[in-house]
């Protein structure tokens, strides 16, 4: 199926590996010009070698440009504005913040976990959403958490920082932008094999005195496909949400978890 993007041209944020990779890679692959962003520029540059190798054999040659910065500081959306003033296409994506216990986080901790995963967002949308309006097309893809939709105790941060993204999401995707070809969704991630999974299970394996690969084969079990997620099947759901098929589609929290969360609704 041919996507219809082609030439369009997208932001995506956290792009170095994971998830944030496996979306710019897929889009790439379908013939969009890509700006990826992340803090780490060794890393950054790595994947841009990738992602150009993938763009050489999609449709139009796409073009791949690499900022290293952090695009949850107004410098670093600067820096990003500076490369690329105009997107198509923005996938909004920030490093979760630390699990713990709430009883040991403070005001600081509180306003960093809100200011990544759920400000830095909402910036990167209203900078973007009114051209997009203009040109008659846009998508804003934000990955969030299974979390939203199933609370993780441990992951009370992140819980509250991206609940707060969604019900903005929820208002302001049903608003005039609506009918100007603009949509705005949440990607929801469960466990995917991704560095911060393997540190999650590390974390919990020398907690309880059990070696990695048992942790990582009973967390396995949980999930009813009795498998991980990759970044390439995440990074494709990514790339149709951003669409001309999936223009009738907005304002929806998508979930990805191999059927994890035991809800109807």
């Amino acid at each position: 199926m041919d996507f219809g993007i082609a030439g369009k041209t997208a932001l995506v944020c956290g792009a170095s590996k994971g998830l944030g990779f496996g979306c710019a890679q897929a889009l790439v692959g379908e013939g969009v010009n890509v700006v990826i962003v992340a803090r780490g520029a060794q890393v950054l540059e790595d994947a841009a070698a990738k992602l150009s190798a993938v763009a050489a054999g999609a449709p139009g040659k796409p073009w791949v440009k690499a900022v290293a910065a952090d695009i949850t500081t107004e410098a670093g959306r600067a820096a990003v504005f500076a490369v690329q003033p105009d997107f198509d296409i923005v996938v909004t994506n920030a490093g979760g913040p630390p699990p713990g216990d709430f009883r040991d986080w403070d005001r600081e901790a509180w306003i960093k976990a809100v200011d990544a995963n759920m400000l830095t967002p909402i910036e990167l949308i209203k900078a973007t959403v009114d051209g997009m309006a203009a040109r008659g097309f846009g998508r804003i893809v934000n990955i969030t958490s299974s979390s939203v939709k199933s609370p993780i105790d441990i992951l009370g941060l992140s819980n509250g920082a991206r609940s707060g993204l969604t019900g903005f999401v929820a208002g302001v995707a049903r608003s005039a932008i609506a009918a100007k070809g603009v949509t705005i969704n949440n990607l929801l991630p469960g466990a995917f094999e991704t560095d911060r999974l393997k540190g999650t299970m590390e974390g919990s394996a020398k907690k309880t005195g059990q070696d990695f690969q048992t942790v990582w084969e009973a967390r396995k079990k949980t999930i009813p496909a009795r498998r991980f997620g990759n970044p390439e099947e995440f990074g494709a759901i990514c790339a149709f949400l951003c669409s001309q098929q999936a223009g009738y589609m907005t304002g929806q929290n998508i979930l990805a978890d191999g059927g994890a969360y035991p809800g109807t609704y």
